[in-house]
């Protein structure tokens, strides 16, 4: 038994020395304050007279110094976390300063900025009647100076690992900025806001220096506990170890309440709440194809905001129009500027694939459509309302991101529901269209569950439902099945396809699945550092793709090169013979399908004019059959299709020697 244990590395120690002397020098007047105290008397000194009224004022010093740095630091440290400007890290040096500077310096620079003879004393003075010093509420000010930095600092790390895609999300679908930060961000961000809290109240709490330099020591007045326990030395030093100690267990439960919460967001602590509930057998499902009774938009869902309503508007509509179907179609025009350089034109109903290899500004496309990136800006007008200079909770155009970006902190109904709530849709009413749309994706059974609890395929599915139920007039998909297996993929896929079609606006999807492209698009966008290479159906794409990139997605050999007489002279050098030319000189690209190349042991001696040599690198399996990647010094790389069968017969191994053929009639030459 003992074989299979882990042996754990020991430290070195020039290491390990030191860092149990910091240990020993850290504990040690900890241990200093229990062996001294009197624990007989213990009661005594903490119920006289001075040490109540001492703590009482500490308790509402503190507790005001607490209120005081949350409406002032939680703005500041959202402000650091989320927003450029010059000048930042002065800001942000300033936050620090106070956990550096010297109490009492501290207190003397109160003093010359809000004392009597300070900067702003006179005037609070001789305008308010406020006087800050030896009053307090200038121990309040001093307790805030000192604490508020321990919000800040925690608050704007908690705030820096919360990705901008759920505040980003939750804008597409109506919230105000001031919604999205009180709805999604806050609550996501609970423990670090908790944490720092905890940290500013107990700092506050045990605040001594910058309080008795700026406020005094007045009984009852400024006197707290810290402050107590400086005159307790002097004269009782038994009692003020006793309050030394009350000090002390009231910092150390601070810090074991907060063991492990100082970085943790609601969705790493929602992952353990239950475990992920495993997809359900794909099929189709009941609701799908068919709204149930009462569902919104049951003939044209997604498009139920009344014709009337302007873009920017989030009124309630009328009861007889929240929940009832409308006529209502949304054309798309847009024309995008910066990074991409492109003008969409689409009609309702359209929903357009967007393709293209990393880098050429799918993504960024999206979010100049949204109004969320400065690469890129797009001049948007759907069903010829110019929404472009609104902001993106304005626009009514929805996205859902690769992740989903569902809400952890609720449920898939409120989730869904989001939207239609953050246009002041009644409660009730949203709840129910939200129930609605669920129902119509398969996923109603589960709307009391959090999204920690959802499948990859279910939640996808609910981000979905909470998009469209958002009544958006152009809908952005961002690779919305990359995550889900191949089967659950299918099943959604065919979901998708079904409620798309009754979409009333239009749709663009980025994918990297030519499935998905061919399947669920009426044309495809083919992107290229930003600008159009191809804007076509999906046959088109498919048969004369002008992308070698595009190509390969869609399984097909791609090779670039010059027309000549009677082929094309190929860019990495050799020669292709075709049956129909193009004139020569010009610049086109040879696609051959994979299972028009056939593959020999020893040359072939019949009809085919373009024949190789080459050499096996790679055998994958795609279905039924085999495809094998040739290389070859006398031409680019070549994947052919074949049956295992015949893979078998042949003796097609990795390293097997081969000659490859493609007949002159089964290759097409696409015009760049």
């Amino acid at each position: 038994m003992s074989r299979l244990r882990t042996h754990r590395a020991r430290p070195p120690v020039a290491l390990a020395l030191p860092a149990l002397l910091a240990v020993a020098f850290l504990l040690m007047p900890l241990i200093g304050i229990l062996s001294r105290t009197q624990w007989s008397e213990l009661g005594t000194h903490l119920t006289s007279p001075g040490v109540v009224e001492a703590l009482k004022l500490s308790l509402l010093v503190s507790l005001w110094a607490l209120g005081l740095s949350l409406v002032l630091g939680v703005p500041l440290a959202w402000l650091l976390a989320r927003v450029e400007f010059t000048g930042k890290a002065l800001v942000r040096s300033l936050v620090l300063l106070p956990m550096v500077l010297p109490p009492t310096v501290g207190g003397v620079a109160l003093l010359l900025g809000f004392g009597r003879r300070g900067l702003l004393g006179p005037w609070l003075e001789g305008t308010f009647g406020i006087t800050l010093p030896f009053h307090t509420s200038g121990a309040v000010l001093a307790a805030t100076f000192v604490a508020m930095p321990f919000l800040v600092i925690s608050l704007e790390g908690a705030l820096g690992g919360l990705k901008q895609s759920y505040e980003e999300t939750a804008a597409s679908l109506g919230s105000t900025p001031l919604r999205v930060f009180l709805t999604v961000t806050l609550p996501m961000v609970a423990p670090g806001l908790i944490a720092g809290a905890a940290l500013t109240w107990a700092r506050a709490l045990g605040e001594f220096g910058a309080t008795i330099t700026f406020a005094g020591n007045l009984p009852g007045t400024t006197q707290t506990l810290p402050l107590q326990v400086y005159l307790l030395l002097q004269d009782q030093p038994e009692a003020a170890t006793s309050v030394s100690l009350l000090l002390l267990a009231i910092a150390m439960g601070v810090l074991i309440g907060l063991r492990g919460r100082w970085t943790g967001t609601p969705a790493a602590r929602g992952s353990a709440e239950a475990p992920v509930i495993a997809e359900e057998a794909p099929g189709p499902h009941p609701m799908d194809g068919a709204a149930p009774a009462g569902a919104p938009g049951s003939a044209t869902p997604g498009s139920a905001t009344p014709g009337t309503t302007a873009p920017g508007e989030t009124a309630a509509a009328p009861a007889d129009q929240a929940s009832a179907p409308t006529a209502s179609a949304w054309p798309l025009h847009a024309t995008v500027t910066g990074f991409n350089e492109l003008t969409l034109e689409a009609e309702p109903g359209t929903t357009i694939a967007v393709v293209g290899e990393n880098g050429a500004g799918k993504t960024t496309l999206l979010r100049a459509l949204l109004g969320l990136t400065p690469r890129a800006h797009a001049e948007l007008k759907l069903g010829g309302l110019d929404v472009t200079a609104l902001p993106p909770h304005q626009r009514q155009v929805a996205w859902v991101p690769q992740d989903g970006a569902l809400f952890p902190h609720l449920s898939a109904l409120a989730n869904t529901a989001y939207g239609l709530r953050a246009r002041r849709v009644p409660r009730a009413r949203a709840r129910a269209e939200a129930q609605a749309w669920l129902d119509r994706l398969g996923v109603g059974h589960l709307a009391h569950r959090k999204p920690a609890q959802l499948s990859g395929g279910q939640a996808q599915r609910v981000a979905l439902a909470r998009a469209l139920a958002a009544r958006p007039r152009l809908l952005l998909l961002d690779e919305p099945l990359a995550a889900l297996d191949q089967t659950t993929r299918a099943h959604v896929r065919h979901t998708l396809r079904t409620h798309l079609a009754d979409f009333g606006g239009v749709c663009l999807i980025v994918t990297h699945d030519p499935v998905e492209a061919v399947s669920l698009a009426d044309r495809v966008l083919v992107l290229s550092d930003g600008r159009t290479l191809q804007d076509a159906p999906p046959s088109e794409v498919t048969r004369h793709p002008r992308s070698p990139w595009v190509a390969r997605m869609l399984g097909r050999n791609a090779w670039p090169g010059t027309a000549s007489a009677d082929g094309l002279e190929l860019a990495g050098g050799g020669r292709l013979v075709v049956a129909e030319a193009l004139p020569a000189g010009a610049q086109a690209l040879a696609i051959i399908a994979p299972e028009a190349v056939s593959v020999h042991r020893d040359r072939p001696s019949g009809s085919p004019r373009n024949v190789w040599p080459g050499t096996v690198r790679e055998i994958t399996s795609v279905g039924s059959r085999l495809r094998v990647l040739v290389g070859s010094e006398q031409a680019p790389d070549l994947v052919a299709e074949i049956t295992p069968e015949a893979a078998a017969e042949l003796g097609i191994v990795d390293g097997a020697e081969v000659w490859t053929s493609v007949k002159a009639t089964e290759v097409t030459l696409v015009r760049l």
